[in-house]
């Protein structure tokens, strides 16, 4: 179940700081943190203190506190009340309750995108599935793990649901945290694999081989999941590359 971000103080911006913070820095405070977290340069549960994070990017508390709370919104970072954010950090449990869910629903929305495939969306899955070829081998995580989330919104598509689909949409964004995070490398062409044997369910028309394929490619992505907490060593201008 999708948690709101607690609330924390917005204190008042800095004089030098224009009110409304800007845009742009939040967003690039935002994207320097989610890709070293994708990358994994930055651990689950290290800290990411404000005024460390002031300092680093030359900005004020405002707009520190409007990325980290687009984090929080978006599950990358966990916004602790009284104890600062930190890269979050799922427990065992909620990893487990995350997949089952995602389980469920995708099996649902297999068997309406099966029925309602087209030509025309067979061959965009079989393009996409092209894409993954070719990035599979460069070792980018965050290359590999949009496309490995994009193919499955893409099949989700095809149940013509949007309530479902925004469903999975949020449990897709959660779990792919989990698998940049936590998932060893080297798994790419396997999970290439799979997918290519659920698009070949589709075009057969079989809504039991897509289900089934997609139940054991899910359940084979959880088990390589190996939760791992932080390692010290490295400073926090060192994990988000700006020193």
């Amino acid at each position: 179940m999708s948690k709101s971000p607690p609330e924390i103080a917005s204190p008042l911006p800095r004089p030098d700081e224009p009110s409304g913070a800007s845009d742009a820095m939040v967003r690039h405070i935002y994207q320097t943190v989610f890709e070293r977290v994708m990358s994994q340069q930055l651990a689950p549960g290290t800290k990411l203190p404000e005024a460390a994070l002031c300092q680093l990017f030359n900005v004020g508390r405002t707009t520190v506190q409007k990325a980290l709370q687009k984090l929080a919104h978006d599950h990358i970072v966990e916004l602790r009340p009284n104890r600062g954010a930190i890269v979050a950090m799922p427990t065992p449990q909620e990893m487990h309750e995350i997949f089952e869910a995602r389980r469920t629903l995708e099996a649902s929305m297999l068997v309406l995108a099966v029925r309602r495939a087209t030509k025309k969306d067979i061959a965009a899955l079989r393009r996409h599935l092209k894409e993954e070829h070719a990035v599979m081998h460069t070792w980018k995580q965050t290359d590999w793990a949009r496309l490995a989330s994009s193919f499955h919104l893409r099949v989700a598509e095809l149940a013509r649901n949007p309530i479902l689909h925004r469903y999975l949409a949020e449990l897709l964004s959660r779990c792919s945290l989990i698998v940049a995070l936590h998932e060893p490398g080297g798994h790419a062409s396997c999970e290439h694999e799979e997918h290519a044997r659920v698009v070949e369910c589709i075009a057969n028309g079989d809504e039991a081989g897509a289900v089934q394929a997609m139940e054991e490619h899910l359940q084979e992505l959880e088990q390589r999941i190996r939760l791992v907490a932080q390692q010290p060593g490295n400073s926090l201008a060192r994990m988000l590359g700006v020193e």
